[in-house]
């Protein structure tokens, strides 16, 4: 889909139907479904003019304790680039803190990642959901944060609405809905009308106004997601100029998607000419020659496209593992991976830790990231990189089924946000050996400035850099097997 651009100078993001909560059509095609009311239809990134995604990673492996944060950041919304770069930094900083006082011997997890719940030339929303693990169970919560081209403000979600007296009349038509749907389910005294407990609210496709709340605030943590869907009637007396141009650009873009469905079919998608992707033959046999493979993880990112430019200038090439959400935000550079000769594994969705869990969530998540891959590049995965470096017995079985092969590595150059670029380097150079498999990540633009040193001073001691696979040679990578390095077995 062409990406567009309105006089307002903000991108107009047209629905994705695949989003949550957009109505499905039966087999006639003039009789629609309707959504489940708190759904919200999220919007296709890949229409967004100028978005890219920025990743923030701490915790520590070795100690159980993992996070990985990613987010949006658009060109033309400054105000709301620094708003979800300052929520990240501090829930990182405050995870750390949480992370700290866990009992010895339990691992920690946090996961916040993203999606579009508006987009119009009058307003762009992004909801921030997140995970988190310090026990035995995951708790969830979410923030929407609210951009108005018209002023450049970012604001909350209670921005939507008019002043405290409507957050405080929302409150009571909130509390009153979900009483009614869930009865005695519901603890009425956890519904607090404050920006603090009402901060996630977006429209659904009819203009109502869908609040959510955090795991265990309205109910036992029992229920999950609680959300109530305030009709449109209801709520538009209580709008701010900011939430009725919002609730207006949701129902345009609702209207577009259902004509969009009776249009004409979509034509092949570029990736899938042959023309447009090199044959990933193997050129270097590594039983006759010294080979590394550099691997790159969590992209693409807004750095991806200078570390492919330094692969090419120094005529090397590598394997990329991107996240499924990422891939699916900027298939263009997943593409551009694959058509420069790279190879293109999965690393799963989200950043979650796939040994934690269940065998159908962990399908759910390669699948998912695999079709993102696909449809950028034409090519399904057959590769894939568990985030963390993380296996249990049931990503290796789920592998299997799914035809993948798993693949660690043996040297992690620590590329760490802030890590210098000479310490990449030496770290890289110094634990090098025949048939190594280097961890490094596209995310840090430390990791790329270090590319071109590690090159040369690699290729100077004799090193050709080759995919994973060509590592195995003839042998080949079967699925269901780990492989951590081309010098040892894999791991069955």
């Amino acid at each position: 889909m062409r990406k567009k651009r309105f006089s307002s100078g903000i991108a107009l993001l047209a629905l994705s139907v695949s989003g949550c909560g957009v109505a499905a059509t039966a087999p006639d095609r003039d009789i629609v479904v309707p959504a489940e009311p708190t759904s919200i239809d999220f919007v296709d990134p890949t229409t967004v003019v100028g978005l890219s995604t920025r990743t923030l990673t701490g915790g520590d492996s070795a100690d159980g304790t993992y996070a990985y944060i990613t987010y949006p950041e658009l060109d033309e919304a400054p105000a709301l680039n620094r708003t979800l770069h300052e929520r990240a930094r501090a829930q990182l900083r405050a995870f750390r803190e949480r992370a700290k006082r866990r009992a010895a011997g339990t691992r920690s997890e946090l996961n916040v990642n993203w999606q579009l719940a508006a987009a119009s030339p009058g307003a762009i929303a992004v909801r921030m959901r997140t995970g988190e693990k310090l026990k035995a169970g995951w708790q969830h919560s979410t923030r929407t944060y609210w951009f108005d081209p018209h002023d450049g403000r970012a604001v909350r979600s209670s921005g939507l609405l008019a002043g405290d007296d409507a957050l405080r009349r929302l409150g009571v038509l909130v509390k009153r809905r979900l009483i009614q749907e869930r009865g005695s389910q519901i603890v009425a005294g956890g519904i607090i009308a404050d920006a603090d407990r009402f901060d996630s609210m977006a429209f659904n496709r009819d203009g109502d106004l869908v609040v959510e709340f955090d795991d265990c605030q309205a109910g036992p943590c029992r229920l999950g997601r609680v959300a109530a869907a305030v009709p449109a009637d209801d709520v538009t007396p209580l709008l701010s100029g900011l939430g009725a141009r919002a609730q207006d650009g949701v129902r345009a873009a609702a209207r577009r998607a259902a004509e969009d469905l009776n249009g004409p079919p979509p034509t092949d998608h570029p990736a899938n000419n042959t023309e447009a992707v090199r044959n990933l033959a193997v050129t270097t046999d590594c039983a006759e020659t010294k080979c590394v493979a550099l691997t790159f993880d969590d992209g693409p990112g807004p750095y991806t496209g200078a570390l492919l430019d330094r692969l090419q200038d120094g005529r090397a090439r590598a394997t990329f593992f991107p996240l499924g959400a990422n891939a699916a935000a900027d298939p263009g550079l997943v593409l551009r991976m694959s058509a420069e000769g790279h190879l293109v594994g999965n690393h799963g969705w989200t950043h979650r830790n796939l040994a934690d869990l269940t065998t159908s969530k962990i399908a759910d998540s390669l699948r998912e990231a695999g079709n993102a891959i696909s449809v950028a590049t034409g090519r399904t995965p057959t590769l894939v990189r568990p985030p963390y470096g993380a296996v249990g017995p049931e990503l290796r079985a789920v592998a299997a089924e799914q035809g993948m092969s798993l693949v660690t590595w043996d040297v992690d150059t620590h590329d760490h946000e802030g890590t210098k670029s000479a310490d990449i380097v030496e770290r890289a150079v110094r634990e090098a050996h025949p048939g190594a498999i280097i961890l490094m990540h596209d995310i840090h633009p430390e990791t790329v400035d270090a590319v071109p040193d590690i090159l040369e001073r690699l290729r100077g001691k004799g090193y050709s850099f080759v995919t994973v696979p060509e590592l195995y040679g003839i042998a080949g990578m079967q699925a269901g097997r780990m492989y951590t390095s081309g010098s040892e077995q894999p791991q069955t």
